[in-house]
């Protein structure tokens, strides 16, 4: 580990000298994660990008694209852009990157089972704002606005999600 690694303890995440109470998965970690399963994969994940509302929030770095209506996030094994971002109109299953609630205002994305998707091995592991200490995600990492927002602009281009 480096100290630019986000590292998830079993209490909180490590950054940068700092700790920052977060949630995961509502199943836990998981060694053989799959889609649906709503578990956290251990494991080291790049940081591979930044998505932001730029309706609500400023750009957290020069390098964060803006979430636009009709981004989604495929989430369909039977998708050809399986784990991808893709737009909308899309029928197959997907999730609305662009919504109502402010939990993806900031997302973080880690390269989990990207960019060479493994059908059913699981999409999408965000780091991203949390509905409430101790509220779990569907797998992702969350954590409170102040955090995300403190976070966001220190990631680096070496920066890492460890998941012990």
């Amino acid at each position: 580990m480096t100290p630019t690694d986000l590292v998830l303890t079993p209490t909180h995440l490590r950054f940068r000298g700092q700790r920052f109470p977060c949630t995961i998965g509502r199943s836990g970690l998981t060694d053989a994660k799959r889609e649906g399963d709503g578990a956290t994969p251990r494991g080291t994940h790049r940081i591979v990008g930044m998505l932001y509302r730029p309706d609500r929030i400023a750009p957290p770095t020069p390098w964060a694209v803006p979430i636009r209506p009709g981004d989604l996030w495929s989430d369909d094994v039977d998708d050809p852009d399986y784990n991808m971002m893709v737009r909308a109109p899309h029928d197959l299953s997907h999730e609305n990157l662009r919504r109502a609630d402010p939990m993806y205002d900031l997302v973080i994305l880690s390269d989990w089972n990207w960019p060479y998707p493994v059908k059913g091995r699981g999409s999408a592991i965000f780091i991203h704002r949390w509905r409430g200490p101790g509220r779990p995600t569907a797998g992702c990492v969350a954590l409170s606005r102040a955090h995300l927002a403190w976070i966001a602009p220190r990631i680096m281009y070496n920066t890492r999600l460890v998941i012990a």
